[in-house]
């Protein structure tokens, strides 16, 4: 994680579709052809690498592929459970040619990086896999010149979690979720947190702040468009937030985890991050607010706001040895079974779409119709190879804006600068 809002304007993460499309340079020629081509026949043990399994979804998963497929055995690498981590181990690895890393977890902001260089395996020919029943938006973040080339295996919307035991209707805007901050003040916690940190976090809330406020990162064509009055409007609003209070001064240090933990304890009034709460705050023994706790999308300037699309696509390394086994491994990631385990055990949100309306899971999961509106207006990262470039941009005028150290139009003016040589492949 929706925007309602801008459906033309091609902006989210960062906002939108960046021209990643300049980047045929970037491949290995005749050798990435043979790599991936190598191993397509082949079965045998494989390695799944995917983050931090927070809420103990993969490890059963894998035992129940294990069971039935005994000498096809998948063991499970867990990495951090910080995203930055995460993309540099499987850079390393897959630099090093490491034919140990055979399918992949990758945040949908990296398919086309890793494409784009020739490490995924294409899912063409008999590699291919059926998409029919995911959802459009997940199959484009898994798809690269027209070529698909992960499976989408978790989607993501950004949702607002509030107090229902304080505030009875959820605020439709930013603005009215702001004049509820002064329920906070007299409870005695925080009213609003996201993510803030200087990480990829950052990105996401600072496009859904542009975005819900009318702006983009992006325009139509792809070029950057932050140095804009609507753009400087949403990151004004995060800042007006910090500066006045109704986003804690703690926040600037928020990840994931950490908003999730000073909701549960019930520091806070409202609550953006992803799914995969819900699950947690509901059954952590530790939780304060299990019982006491709604779901909404989140606001934006006259309405629902501009989530980011989110998610995981899970991709076949170039170097895997057995990749007739990965393959069958990722239909088992999209087949409906796993798709509900994967809603049900984790708060995450599944990619094929009949799901969403599903009388068993809708009953477990109330949120699921929730969720499918942020995902389906939400605006999708750019598909670009130069994206850590893209995303540094962001991360860094946004830090110092929220810091005080820029003003907004100075963050503006210099994420203009910097996104536009980030795009254009001179910053890289």
């Amino acid at each position: 994680m929706k925007n309602t809002r801008a459906k033309g304007r091609v902006a989210s993460i960062a906002g939108i579709a960046v021209v990643g499309l300049m980047l045929a340079s970037c491949s290995s020629g005749s050798s990435a052809s043979n790599d991936a081509k190598s191993g397509q026949d082949s079965r045998g043990p494989i390695t799944y690498v995917q983050g931090k399994d927070n809420s103990n979804v993969v490890r059963p998963l894998i035992a129940k592929w294990n069971k039935a497929h005994g000498s096809e055995k998948v063991t499970f690498k867990e990495q951090s459970d910080q995203a930055d981590q995460q993309h540099d181990d499987l850079v390393q690895h897959f630099q090093a040619k490491d034919d140990n890393y055979d399918v992949v977890d990758v945040d949908v902001v990296w398919t086309a990086e890793f494409a784009a260089k020739s490490w995924l395996t294409p899912l063409t020919g008999d590699m291919a896999i059926d998409t029919s029943k995911l959802l459009p938006s997940t199959v484009k973040t898994a798809t690269y010149n027209d070529t698909l080339y992960a499976a989408p295996q978790t989607s993501d919307g950004a949702l607002l979690y509030y107090r229902k035991d304080l505030v009875k209707t959820p605020p439709t805007t930013w603005d009215e979720m702001m004049k509820d901050c002064s329920i906070a003040k007299d409870a005695g916690i925080g009213c609003y947190a996201g993510q803030f940190a200087k990480y990829e976090g950052l990105t996401v809330n600072a496009s859904e702040a542009i975005n819900g406020a009318g702006g983009a990162v992006l325009n139509g064509s792809g070029k950057p468009d932050v140095d804009t009055s609507d753009a400087k409007a949403g990151l004004q609003k995060l800042v007006d937030a910090f500066q006045d209070g109704n986003i804690p001064k703690e926040a600037i240090t928020y990840q994931e985890e950490q908003g999730r933990q000073a909701f549960e304890d019930g520091k806070l009034l409202f609550l953006r991050n992803w799914p995969y709460v819900y699950s947690l705050a509901k059954t952590d023994g530790s939780s304060k607010v299990k019982d006491t706790f709604g779901i909404a999308p989140i606001p934006g300037a006259d309405g629902v706001g501009a989530s980011t699309l989110g998610g995981h696509n899970a991709a076949i390394s170039v170097y895997s040895k057995h990749k007739a086994t990965a393959h069958d491994f990722l239909e088992f990631l999209i087949s409906n079974d796993t798709q509900k385990f994967f809603a049900t055990q984790g708060s995450l949100a599944p990619v094929v779409g009949d799901l969403y309306t599903d009388e068993e899971l809708t009953a477990k999961l109330p949120y699921l119709p929730t969720l499918l509106e942020s995902i389906k207006s939400a605006e999708p990262r750019p598909v670009t190879p130069f994206y850590p470039a893209v995303t540094k941009a962001i991360q860094d005028n946004t830090y110092a804006a929220l810091k005080g150290s820029k003003s907004v139009d100075s963050a503006m003016q210099d994420m203009q600068a910097a996104l536009t040589s980030a795009t254009d492949g001179s910053g890289n």
